[in-house]
């Protein structure tokens, strides 16, 4: 069965739950890493090019700690470009936990697929029925490589590229390269790629 595709870029707390919505949705899916993004300056700076660009869905554990987390984010970033998704209090444990969390509810990794699927559908998120294989051509490594901006001593090109990009610095080759493919098409890529002469 095909996964339904989300345009925005949904926001959840750790990898877990980016794992189990990956199972659920065809979505760029970015983690917080729980508490790390209230002093993560480039993450919260990455989100909100995301949000600019693609629009973002807060999609946070129903206990204190996601509430929390859904606060801050929701003042640190531009209201317009945000959509709210709430998942329901569910209590139990997930199976990878002996116990369960402090309020004893479960969190997004918990949830059933309908779950996930009716509080995406509620919070207004943009359903696309564009398979995967119809998306526009995505910028490859191998641009990357004639480019310059990877394999031996790419570091300081790929840096600069990171600063003029104002994408976080200590991006790996593959965190750049679906950095670039969320906020650029092929095309736009190359083509300020050119501009700035990367390449010579």
């Amino acid at each position: 069965m095909k996964k339904p595709r989300i345009e925005e870029v949904v926001v959840v707390e750790g990898r877990y739950d980016r794992n189990m919505l990956l199972q659920v949705v065809d979505a760029t899916v970015v983690e917080t890493g729980g508490f790390a993004v209230f002093n993560d300056r480039e993450k919260l700076h990455f989100l909100r090019k995301l949000a600019e660009k693609r629009g973002l869905i807060l999609l946070t554990d129903s206990d204190g700690a996601g509430f929390v987390i859904r606060n801050y984010l929701k003042g640190a970033l531009p209201k317009e470009r945000i959509k709210q998704a709430y998942i329901p209090d569910v209590f139990g444990k997930e199976r990878r936990k002996r116990k369960a969390g402090k309020e004893g509810k479960l969190g997004v990794e918990g949830m059933t697929p309908e779950i996930l699927l009716e509080a995406l559908r509620r919070s207004g998120a943009t359903f696309s029925g564009e398979d995967a294989t119809e998306r526009q051509a995505a910028i490859t490594k191998a641009d990357l490589l004639e480019k310059g901006l990877i394999g031996a001593g790419s570091a300081q090109r790929r840096r600069e590229l990171l600063q003029k990009l104002e994408l976080p610095e200590h991006l790996t080759a593959n965190g750049l390269l679906e950095a670039l493919n969320l906020l650029y098409s092929r095309e736009s890529f190359l083509e300020f790629a050119k501009k700035l002469l990367i390449n010579g």
